[in-house]
């Protein structure tokens, strides 16, 4: 799956999350600028993934 998070427009609690796909197409954009952006995701979401995290955001 991949989010898509609006980088600029965010809400005071984090990014706001555009969009959420089952079978994401990021070849052609991490082709393009040479960044592994589905595994900085997964870095990111092991990093804030807790179950603290969850319970803020999620309500």
């Amino acid at each position: 799956a991949a989010i898509k998070c609006a980088a600029r427009a965010r809400a005071a609690r984090g990014p706001l999350v555009m969009e959420v796909n089952a079978s994401p197409g990021l070849e052609g954009i991490e082709k393009t600028t040479g960044v592994d952006i589905a595994g900085r995701m997964i870095q990111w979401i092991e990093r804030h993934a807790t179950p603290e995290f969850c319970l803020k955001i999620g309500g």
